[in-house]
């Protein structure tokens, strides 16, 4: 629920400074990421230190020189669970009554498994991240390969064109699938453009646009309309689950994924 929740506010304060400084829009997403796992962590926390604090200061035996009259708030809770998720284990405040001796290693099982889970997740995200930066990469090339040779989807060889809308369109979908599963990989962006998608879906419309033209052969109208509608399947992805937007056509949704990318694609505009 908080990757789903927390990222957007956070995206929304550090676009407007990203207006000014590239270097923040790279890192909204690991502080994101940072934070959700803080937040968990937080939570965890706050949790067991209720659970904790009506037993203190009885339930637990104090260290000498530890008085315990001044010892039995709910920030001396706070600090026993904290101590007992990390796994820390001081042993300046230890627990004397048998149901807090099951109760506080528990929570120590807790604290591994909530370290283990957010490194997990972590990890698990990096591929997300990779297809994203490696469709916009392979755009932006088709895009400069364009430029200079001026070839377009009509000029090239049959199966080259079907081959390359095909891949085109199974990387998109993989994308797509991302963004649904991993929510927060939507906020690791890119300060180079080539890598940046939404800097280049208008290029891969247009791509869908030329390939979908009744001078090219039937495969490359076929897989031309397959990558259209990836594209409309990926932008009302993106348009409801992170822009807000109710239902629109594909070309507003773009120019508002742009936007938000702190991109303005002439092609959109």
């Amino acid at each position: 629920m908080l990757s789903r929740v927390l990222p957007r506010p956070l995206w929304r304060g550090v676009r407007r400074i990203g207006a000014y400084d590239p270097l923040m829009r790279e890192l909204c997403g690991p502080v994101t990421l940072l934070a959700i796992i803080g937040s968990w962590a937080a939570l965890f926390v706050i949790g067991w230190a209720l659970v904790l604090w009506p037993y203190l200061p009885e339930g637990f035996l104090l260290a000498p020189g530890l008085n315990p009259a001044s010892h039995g708030g709910f920030f001396d809770a706070l600090y026993i669970s904290l101590v007992t998720l990390t796994t820390l284990g001081y042993g300046d405040i230890t627990p004397t009554n048998s149901w807090l001796r099951i109760l506080v290693p528990l929570e120590a099982m807790v604290g591994f498994g909530l370290l283990t889970a957010s490194l997990s997740w972590a990890i698990s995200l990096y591929p997300a991240f990779s297809r994203h930066r490696s469709l916009a990469h392979e755009i932006s090339l088709v895009r400069e390969g364009e430029t200079e040779t001026e070839i377009g989807v009509k000029q090239m060889d049959a199966l080259a064109a079907e081959l390359m809308l095909s891949k085109l369109t199974s990387q998109l979908v993989a994308v797509q699938s991302d963004l649904v599963h991993f929510p927060i990989s939507y906020y690791f962006r890119s300060g180079n453009e080539r890598f940046e998608l939404s800097a280049v879906m208008p290029c891969l419309l247009r791509l869908a646009g030329e390939g979908d033209d009744e001078d090219c052969s039937p495969g490359i109208r076929l897989r031309a309309n397959m990558l259209r509608n990836a594209i409309d399947d990926f932008s009302a992805t993106v348009g409801s689950r992170f822009l807000g937007l109710r239902p629109a056509s594909t070309e507003k949704i773009l120019t508002a994924y742009a936007h938000d990318n702190l991109h303005a694609p002439p092609e959109l505009t």
